[in-house]
């Protein structure tokens, strides 16, 4: 859960809920802490059952799909640790 919605270059995150201008099939509302893709919105989230680097979310940019955003991986026990930047083709 979170605020952020953009990512770690500083493009905008693309609404989960919509499919412009990069298609995807993370439409399972049972994929996001929110409730639901539309309830997610734009925010940086990771929907993904087999990616563990992080949240991210696709682009508003049609040259580029998906980049992960800055926000720290927060573990249960312990303060957050920052997330290294890096870009996801």
């Amino acid at each position: 859960m979170g605020n952020v919605a953009t990512t770690v270059s500083g493009r905008t995150c693309q609404a989960w809920a919509s499919n412009s201008p990069h298609s995807h099939s993370y439409d399972e509302d049972s994929r996001y802490p929110d409730g639901s893709a539309s309830a997610a919105g734009n925010k940086c989230r990771n929907p993904s059952s087999s990616y563990d680097e992080g949240v991210w979310c696709y682009t508003t940019d049609p040259d580029e799909r998906w980049e992960e955003c800055d926000v720290p991986l927060c573990p249960e026990e312990g303060g957050c640790i920052p997330l290294p930047v890096m870009f996801v083709e």
